[in-house]
Order: C-alpha cells, then structure tokens, then sequence
C-alpha cells in the first residue's frame, strides 16, 4: 500500500524525465507540486509554502540550497549508475562506448551526487542519441529507481552508504573530446561524439567555412553515397533537410546545426539545408523511395504488412525532436497522398521512435524574421496551414481505418494531429501535453475543435484545453484521448502494434466499420463543413500571429533561445496558486 506524501519537485525546467515522475506519482496518491530551480531563495520559499515530506530533483543544474538539504530529505535522480558523478553522465557513458548504463536516486549534502543511495536501476546503453535514450531508458530507470527510493523512505528503512566524493566525478565533457577529426573519425567515432552532444552542446565545427554546431547525425549506406567521390569532411549531397558529409570510411547525415543569423539572441538549431540555403541548393538531392532497405536514413518511411484484403499500411514520419517544419508538413502530406492510392485496409500513422508529433516548427519560425522579406508570423502561418493541411488528409481517408500510433511523446497540435486517426494507440510511457496555451495563449488549430469534443464532450475538451498539464498515456486512455494503451516496451511497441493492427484489418466487421465511419463523417459535413472548423481556428491563430498582443512571438522567442525562466507557472506551482487566494 502506498504512504501517501507531499513531494516538491524541484527541477530546471518541466521536461519529459519530470512530467513522467509527475504523472506516475500523482497517480499513486501523492500530491505534487512544482517549482522550478531558479533561485536559492525562490526554492526556500516554495518549501515553505508546500510544507513537503521530501523534495524530489529530476532535472538540475545546480545545487540545492543547503538550508534545504539540511533540514528536509531531497532525493536527486542522477542518470547514471551508483558512483558516477557529475553533469555530463550520458555525454561520457555514450562517447566511451558504454555497454550498460543506469540511474540513481540519491540523497543530496554537501557535495554533487556523493550522497546516500535510495533507489538505482540499470539498463542497456543502446547506439542511439543522448535525447533519445533521456527519454526513454533514462525516464524508465527514473521512475523505478525512484518508486524504490519512495518505498524504501516510507518504510523507514535506511539508504544505502554515502558514495565516496573521490570516486566517480566527471566534469563536463570538454568540446576537445567531442571534436571532429574528419581526417581520422571514421563514420562509428563521428555518430558517437554527435549523438553524445545531442540536444546540448553539440559538436563545434564548420560547414562551407562558417562556424557551427552538429546536431542529429544519422550513419549513410553506400548506396546514398555511390558515385559521388570526395574527401573525409567534404560535404557531398543534400535529403530531407539533412547534409551528407564523406567520413574516412563511408559518410554521415547531419540534420540540424545551430548557426547565428542576423541579430539573433543566440544561434538557432535549424535543418542544415536551411541554415546553408545557398551552399545546399547546389548539391545533388539523395532523395529515396518511401519503400526502401531499413538502413536507408529518410525521415518518412512506408512498410506493408499482411494478406491481400487483409492489408495493413505503416507510415512513419520521424521529425527531430517531433517539430513540424512547413517543408515536413508538405512532404507528410504528399506521402499520405501516395499511400492511400494502396490497397490497404487499414493505415497505421506510426510517428516517430522518439516523438509522435509536437507541432509547428519554432525554430524555423524563429530563423524567418532574420529573413529578408519574410517575418515569424508569415512562417508561422504558413505552417500551421501546413499542419492543417496533414490533418484534413488523415480526417478525410474514409476508405479504410486509420490508426495513429504514439511510440513517443506528443505535444500542442502534434497532440491534436493524433486525433485525425480512426483511433489512436499510445505506448504506455508516451507522455502527452495536448494544449496550446502554453505558447503565449496560441488558440490552436489541426481541427481540434473538431476532433477532440467528438471524444471527450464539450465539457471535456474544455477542461483538457484549460489544465495545460500533462497526460501519461494510462490517463489520456481513462480519459478517452486515447484508445489503446500498449503495455510492451517502447522498442517493441511498432512490431506489437502492427501485429494489432493486422489482426483490426482481418476483422470480420471491418467492412461495416468502414461504411459507418463513411455515413459519420459525410453527416457530420453536412451539419457543418471541417472548412468551417478551420476557418474558425485559424481566424483566432490569426489573431495569435498578427495581433496586437506579442505573447506567442514572446514566448517562442524565450523558447527557441532558451532563455531562463522568471517564475514558475501556477498551474504547476499549486503552493503559489493557493498562497495567492
């Protein structure tokens, strides 16, 4: 049975790693409250307006006052495994080749990631990037360490002993370890120190001499690089926004860099192509097939699966870190396009591995007002009709079933964009935060006001649309957001959910299903148009972009820069909304 407690979670900002603790504590009975590390003072404050048993830390970068570790139990989740110290922990564990990693809840003193273990767990380090495992083996070991450290504390039993201060500790991972030597690297050494500096800092170089940094690599095939010759660290062809550069023994695809552009605060993590427009429109396009080999990199993908009349479709669309830029939106929906015309029964809209969909593109946004003739509100419009335009292609397949299935997190209208499906699947860890306001009060558009009042009522999408917190995937199911909460691991859910899916396409009322879907949705046209619906949305996005008040322009600045947050929000600092009344 669990003790309920009131536990403080402290972090740098509300990432995925804290809403998953959030939503998985909230649901064994604890109460929670958030608030985010921005000063010594703010945080003794907020403990003493909540009165926790414990403060939790997730997600930080600096140390937790000592007025506040000396006096209350405050439990820090540090990903990496007991005696590992310090704040590069994935950076290291990824660029050495790690076979296995883990997480450990300890108890904070006087000194970084040296006190008393509550709760560790350990997993696989798989070859992928640092964001990617962050979310998924990261978060996992997270919550079960932390649920052993809970109970453990609730029991009265003791910590385990202090971890030496000596043992363990590594600084930061200098950008000496993480360059390039494209002379020597081959293409295994460069995914490494890319993937090991993903999300931030990324790898410092250089592309047709201008200074960057290297985000989202991916390995390249022979094939992508027949006939094109070059030189270790020459930069050979161009696909979906990526750039392929020639390796010592083969080549690599780098999808985003960060550059500076104009007057910009700071550099701005844009697609290569775009970041070097004019460098890029002179290489040759590598682009491929939505069929192809497994290896082939590509950010959208098509697979069949099962018997004639029995068919199942399986469109993939992996976007780095589930931003829709207008570019990806138009190639979405072109490939929607294509893949309807096959004989399938059933579509299975599968996202990406690491994220579903998390709307508009910010960035790109961003990078438009440093333009010359373009503007943020230009791009941002242009996307969301983009956007929109994806949407409308899901709503109206009524010739077959359609499934979106959530391998990752989804947000804003990325969250939206899931409902356009017949049903939608989530993974069991999958988080979704499926509101708009968040972003400078944006209205939203993807035919929301559509989609989500036809699941939840009138009075449910309200509510959804007002709470800005949130969903874990067993909740958005008990909700009703959801259809199917898939209970396998997160590298297995693609193969379990196509066998679901297959099974859905051999039903013996498939048929019936469709033609009912097919009379729902011409009535529901005829008592009132989807072109209605968006023009509506869009006439209060509008407003969001070319109105009066700055509040999104504001707040997708603070995002895209990065800048440090003031205060924390009252929807999730509830001690403040309550010392407020």
């Amino acid at each position: 049975m669990t003790v309920p407690l009131r536990i403080l979670l402290l972090c740098h900002s509300f990432n995925s790693l804290s809403q998953r603790l959030y939503a998985e504590l909230t649901a064994l009975g604890h109460v929670l409250s958030v608030e985010l590390d921005i000063a010594d003072a703010v945080t003794e404050e907020a403990v003493a307006l909540f009165q926790p048993d414990l403060v939790l830390a997730p997600f930080l970068k600096r140390r937790i006052p000592e007025p506040v570790w000396r006096t209350l139990p405050c439990f820090v989740v540090h990903p990496g495994p007991p005696g590992d110290r310090g704040p590069a922990a994935l950076d290291w564990a990824i660029v050495e080749g790690q076979r296995e990693w883990g997480v450990t809840v300890l108890q904070a003193d006087g000194d970084f990631d040296a006190g008393p273990v509550w709760g560790a767990a350990t997993f696989p380090l798989r070859t992928a990037s640092k964001g990617a495992i962050y979310r998924r083996e990261v978060t996992e070991a997270a919550v079960a360490a932390t649920l052993q450290a809970l109970a453990r504390f609730t029991a009265g039993d003791a910590p385990q002993k202090s971890v030496p201060a000596a043992d363990g500790w590594r600084g930061v991972l200098p950008q000496s370890r993480r360059a390039i030597d494209w002379s020597h690297d081959d293409s295994a050494t460069v995914l490494a120190k890319v993937r090991a500096s993903d999300g931030q800092p990324g790898v410092v170089d250089a592309l047709f001499g201008q200074p960057c940094r290297l985000f989202d690599a991916h390995p390249a095939t022979q094939q992508a690089l027949a006939g094109l010759g070059g030189a270790p660290g020459d930069v050979l062809a161009q696909r979906d926004g990526a750039l392929l550069r020639r390796t010592v023994d083969g080549g690599v695809w780098i999808g985003r860099v960060s550059v500076a552009l104009g007057d910009a605060a700071s550099p701005i993590k844009l697609p290569a192509t775009q970041a070097f427009a004019a460098a890029a429109a002179t290489l040759p396009e590598r682009a491929v097939p939505l069929t192809r080999a497994a290896d082939e990199w590509g950010e959208l993908r098509y697979t069949e699966h099962g018997e004639r009349g029995a068919r199942v479709g399986v469109l993939s669309f992996d976007f780095c870190n589930g931003a829709m830029s207008t570019a990806q939106c138009q190639r979405l929906r072109d490939a929607l396009v294509e893949v309807k015309r096959r004989d399938t029964q059933l579509l299975l809209i599968a996202g990406g591995d690491g994220f579903f969909s998390n709307g508009i593109d910010l960035n790109c946004i961003e990078a438009a007002a440093h333009r010359d003739g373009d503007s943020a509100a230009d791009e941002s419009w242009r996307n969301i009709n983009a956007m929109n335009d994806v949407a409308l292609e899901i709503i109206t397949c009524t010739d077959r079933l359609t499934v979106s299935l959530l391998r990752g997190n989804a947000g804003a209208g990325g969250a939206f964009l899931a409902l356009a499906a017949d049903e939608v699947w989530a993974q069991r860890g999958v988080m979704l935060n499926p509101h708009y306001k968040n972003m400078g009060n944006l209205y939203g558009s993807e035919y929301w006001t559509y989609l989500a009042p036809r699941r939840l009522g009138a009075d449910g999408a309200r509510a959804l649309m007002q709470s800005r917190l949130p969903l874990s995937a067993p909740e958005a199911l008990r909700i009703g957001f959801v259809d199917r909460c898939l209970d396998v691991p997160a590298g297995e859910v693609l193969d379990a959910a196509v066998q679901e899916a297959r099974l859905l396409a051999a039903s013996y009322n498939l048929r019936d299903r469709v033609m009912r879907k097919q009379t729902e949705r011409a009535a529901h046209e005829a008592e009132r148009p989807l072109a209605d619906y968006r023009k509506e949305e869009l006439s209060r996005m509008h407003r969001n972009f070319y109105g009066f008040d700055p509040s999104y322009h504001v707040a997708r600045h603070h995002f895209v820069h990065k800048l440090p947050h003031a205060w924390t929000p009252r929807h999730l600092a509830v001690h403040r909304e309550v010392a407020a009344r």
